[in-house]
Parts: structure tokens; C-alpha cells; sequence
């Protein structure tokens, strides 16, 4: 199995309530059921308020390598990446468990 972790920070000005965001909170929120790949899929809004939090999060399992790829590749993953990309930037962890 591969986790899957991504960390967001909206970009500076865009706030929680831009409809940017909204859109892609709800691309997001939809993903996991929508891609075959993902066998566990959490994505939600960061809690903490600290200044070096970032603001939304994706836990994510696949079954492997070529799962990851499919995911990655998925139309709907793509779509969403490109409503993302407007407004936050990200890094991402990869690894088995």
C-alpha cells in the first residue's frame, strides 16, 4: 500500500471563502469516491491557525505504484489539480505502509 499525503497553503490574498476555493474543496471532497484506484481517502480543512500550518490536507491509500499513476492520471485528479493550481501552492509525500 502507498500513502498518499498532500498539504495545501492558499496563496497570499485568497482566503476560505474565495469561490475558487469552494470549487475546489468540492472537486476534492468528491475525488476519493470518484477515482477506483483510492481504497481510503480522507481531504479536509486544517484545523490548527499556526503560522506555518497549511490549510487543507489529502490522506490517501492505493494499492501501489501503478495505482498512484491511475490516481495521478485519473481526468477527474487532473481537473481538480488545475482549480488548485489558481489559488494555492502544495507538497506531497508519497510512501509505503
Amino acid at each position: 500500500m502507498i500513502r498518499h499525503l498532500v498539504l495545501f497553503k492558499l496563496n497570499e490574498g485568497v482566503s476560505h471563502d474565495d469561490p475558487r476555493v469552494a470549487a475546489g474543496v468540492a472537486a476534492f471532497t468528491a475525488l476519493g469516491g470518484r477515482v477506483p484506484e483510492v481504497e481510503s481517502w480522507e481531504f479536509a480543512r486544517n484545523l490548527s491557525d499556526r503560522s506555518n500550518a497549511y490549510d487543507y490536507a489529502i490522506n490517501a491509500a492505493v494499492a501501489d505504484a501503478d495505482a498512484l499513476r491511475r490516481y495521478a492520471d485519473h481526468p477527474d485528479h487532473q481537473a481538480g489539480v488545475a482549480l488548485w493550481r489558481e489559488f494555492a501552492t502544495w507538497v506531497i509525500a508519497d510512501y509505503e505502509f
